[in-house]
């Protein structure tokens, strides 16, 4: 019987690659990239999105985004931490002996929190700079500043609002981040961020990509897989502060009532899930390949563009493997 179990368990382990978090913000960069490949709009402007390797550029004319007051970085894609790296590292020792630089020298726990791919979101150059590291809030008095973008930014209170689709989105991310990392949040952004999960719900994209990040953080977003719900008395773990942990380990923290075996359990369901979903294009021969393919995991990584469907794979120019039935 154990044997068998073995068996299983190394049969659904082996049929997706094992991958590993980032261990800083430049891999998470580029792993960011590869998650977000067939992403088609900037998340919190709505503005159409096409990628030039592993560049990203807006098309800020069809969206109607007017430049605020710094064009260079408006014509680019940046990689927005939705939690700020302020709110993380201000309490950090390495944060007050040198801010963020120091941190990045100094500091493996920043490095990771800096490097958590559930955390970053591409995002026109120019709004990620105008956010800077303001708390979100909702702003009906404050004119539009960017043309057609509904992002709104009040300078002076150092105050954000994003639009309505992903306002759901931010309120999962600041659980995620705060429950994993203990970070305070006050009770008037709890409020705010229970409002917004319940007002613009868990989508199909939003489950998609954390399927795809959970397999390279070898752990889901509780708050997107439903597993964990935000209250004004919940107690955040910080199942995160410790490098060490295994993902099985990081698993149990999904349920209290989870045994070891059924959060292993899980984790390989989730992995399931992914093997279903990828697909995972080759960009030198424009061929796609489903994970059940024999060639999906001989794509190199500078050469992979992945796709939410055969749909999409087709409509970018790529086609199927002919060893993938």
């Amino acid at each position: 019987m154990l044997l068998r179990l073995f068996c299983v368990l190394s049969g659904l382990m082996l049929s997706v690659p094992l991958l590993a978090a980032p261990d800083d913000f430049n891999e998470a960069k580029r792993l960011a990239q590869r998650i977000y490949a067939d992403e088609s709009e900037t998340f919190y402007c709505a503005c159409p999105l096409r990628w030039q390797g592993s560049k990203g550029i807006p098309d800020l004319i069809s969206c109607g985004y007017k430049v605020r007051k710094n064009g260079p970085r408006a014509s680019r894609v940046e990689w927005e931490h939705v939690v700020p790296a302020h709110h993380f590292g201000k309490s950090l020792s390495c944060w007050q002996q040198g801010g963020r630089d120091q941190c990045q020298q100094s500091d493996q726990r920043f490095r990771l929190m800096e490097a958590d791919l559930f955390n970053l979101k591409p995002a026109i150059g120019e709004i990620n700079g105008d956010r800077a590291n303001f708390a979100f809030a909702e702003l009906p008095s404050q004119a539009p500043q960017y043309g057609a973008c509904p992002f709104k930014v009040d300078f002076q209170r150092q105050l954000a609002e994003p639009r309505a689709e992903v306002r759901g989105d931010i309120a999962r991310i600041y659980f995620y981040m705060a429950d994993k990392y203990k970070l305070n949040l006050s009770k008037a952004q709890q409020q705010l961020f229970i409002s917004w999960h319940q007002q613009d719900p868990v989508d199909d994209r939003e489950l998609l990509l954390n399927r795809r990040i959970a397999q390279q953080m070898g752990h889901p977003n509780y708050f997107v897989t439903g597993t964990r719900t935000w209250s004004l008395d919940y107690q955040p773990t910080g199942y995160g502060l410790s490098a060490q942990l295994e993902p099985q380990h990081q698993a149990k923290v999904k349920s209290p009532e989870l045994t070891q075996q059924t959060a292993h359990n899980s984790v390989a369901e989730q992995r399931n899930q992914d093997n279903q979903l990828q697909v995972l294009g080759n960009q030198n021969s424009k061929i796609y390949h489903l994970s059940t393919c024999p060639g999906f995991s001989q794509v190199s990584s500078k050469n992979q563009r992945w796709f939410s469907t055969e749909q999409q794979a087709l409509a970018a120019g790529f086609r199927k493997a002919k060893n993938c039935d």
